[in-house]
């Protein structure tokens, strides 16, 4: 079966978060269940080196934005479909904003074009390359299954997956003409919301079916709490929505071979886990003595991802022996913020603000536990290399932080089953009552050393994922 995946990102090779590491593990796991997936991405400067070693395979001159052309080239064990368009992607600053931080002007466009290729391709544009199945992920791809309507076309069936419902890409109606999109389709059932054209929720409304990236996500997005103004939309599409949970890439995150930790291990050498606690401090300037959990943040640093709230309870997690360690970059106030705490507690909070890729595998292996308070997550991997990686998830009850950790309580205890701890109440109080059982369960190795056990034991590859991706497309394709 061949599926054409359309996404903005794509892991190892261009990435601001888990849109990019799902993009990328996916593919390999799908070939193990008979299952071809081809990519087309966008061609940034990071990729420019891959173009002269592949092959150009159609070009397309009227496309949103100007020409571009496709060429299709191997790397990294997938099959990627380059569009090679300079004048949209070919600039400095990130994928999606310009260096001071702001939404580039032509970013309708520039999505306009990946979505319109992607459209052609899955009609045949190229010769001997035709998919069973067009998936397009998140809002930057969400017009494909919409153009594909706008063709006439009812095969190939289209998936659109929501990575994070809050990105739906709004534009002002002006745009519709630059976009080569149907006037008359600018209505309240069709791509209109409030007086905007929202791409996200054209494809919502167009494509065959839905998906996001857990169960519990898939049922928090059909209400007016999770649903973003898009939630009457989902109701309406109830029958066609499903929740798939995400996996890692279990070879990528594999603390037995990993090298960019300072010492390998796996579940039954998990006492050399703390040559990583040992060189994590080190790096961070932690007081080595400390006798509490050290804690650790990996993660966009925002108010969805409850930071502030975090920041709010740094004070009542160093008094109680505990120590912080945070990897990130986001909203100025709140990276200032954890410059400030550790200042204020020098030796038991570091900071280090940006992003290192080798950094997040150390911080990863080298804490006791992570700590993801987060007002809604989608699926979240952080947590699922926290299981990986017997550092034990501090997660909020919400979408995939539910479905994947199994909380300390009583019944769980006792059949050592329990792998994290899960909490309600994302607020300083709420955070201070997680972090003293954190540090409580700490104290008594035996049963820590049990938790971390199961965690690791846990499954978090892609493995029945890709089975149900799978099934999903076979029962589209027929």
């Amino acid at each position: 079966m061949n599926v054409l995946m359309v996404a903005s990102e794509c892991a190892p090779f261009v990435k601001t978060g888990g849109l990019a590491d799902v993009v990328g593990a996916l593919p390999a796991a799908l070939a193990r269940v008979d299952v071809d997936a081809q990519v087309l991405l966008p061609a940034y400067p990071p990729l420019f080196p891959l173009l002269p070693k592949g092959e150009e395979v159609a070009r397309f001159d009227d496309l949103p934005g100007g020409p571009g052309r496709i060429v299709k080239v191997k790397a990294e064990g997938m099959t990627l479909l380059l569009l090679d368009a300079p004048q949209l992607f070919d600039r400095p600053g990130g994928l999606y904003v310009d260096e001071t931080g702001r939404d580039w002007s032509d970013n309708h466009l520039r999505f306009g074009a990946l979505s319109m290729a992607g459209a052609r391709i899955a009609m045949g544009a190229i010769d001997g390359y035709q998919p069973d199945v067009l998936h397009a992920h998140d809002w930057q791809a969400a017009l494909a299954p919409v153009y594909l309507r706008m063709a006439g076309r009812d095969t190939p069936r289209s998936v659109i997956t929501i990575h994070n419902i809050a990105f739906q890409g709004r534009f002002g109606p002006q745009v519709l003409a630059q976009l080569h999109l149907k006037t008359d389709w600018f209505h309240p059932e069709g791509l209109e919301f409030h007086g905007d054209l929202n791409v996200l929720k054209g494809a919502l409304m167009f494509s065959d079916r839905i998906t996001t990236v857990s169960p519990t996500y898939a049922r928090e997005i059909l209400t007016p709490e999770f649903g973003m103004g898009l939630e009457g939309v989902l109701q309406a599409r109830a029958g066609a929505l499903s929740g798939v949970l995400n996996g890692i890439d279990t070879e990528a995150w594999d603390p037995a071979t990993d090298g960019a930790l300072a010492q390998t291990y796996d579940v039954r050498t998990l006492k050399r886990k703390a040559d990583n606690k040992t060189a994590l401090r080190a790096r961070l300037g932690l007081d080595p003595s400390s006798t509490g959990p050290l804690c650790c943040v990996v993660s966009r640093l925002t108010n969805q991802k409850g930071l502030d709230a975090l920041l709010e309870a740094v004070p009542h997690l160093v008094q109680r022996g505990a120590q912080l360690a945070v990897l990130g970059t986001g909203q100025p106030e709140l990276e200032q913020g954890f410059r400030d705490a550790a200042e204020a507690h020098p030796g038991q909070v570091a900071t280090h603000i940006g992003y290192d890729e080798a950094l997040s595998h150390l911080f990863q292996a080298g804490s006791d536990a992570i700590l993801i308070p987060s007002r809604f997550e989608p699926c979240g991997l952080t947590q699922l290399y926290g299981l990986r990686y017997g550092t034990l998830p501090v997660v909020a009850r919400t979408g995939g932080l539910a479905d994947t950790v199994i909380d300390a309580n009583v019944a769980a205890l006792l059949a050592k089953a329990a792998t994290g701890f899960v909490f309600h109440d994302v607020s300083a109080t709420g955070i201070a009552l997680v972090i003293d059982r954190v540090v409580e369960a700490y104290a008594d190795p035996k049963l820590w050393q049990s938790m971390q056990r199961a965690a690791m034991r846990h499954p978090v590859d892609w493995d029945s994922s890709a089975q149900a991706y799978r099934d999903l497309y076979a029962d589209l394709a027929g």
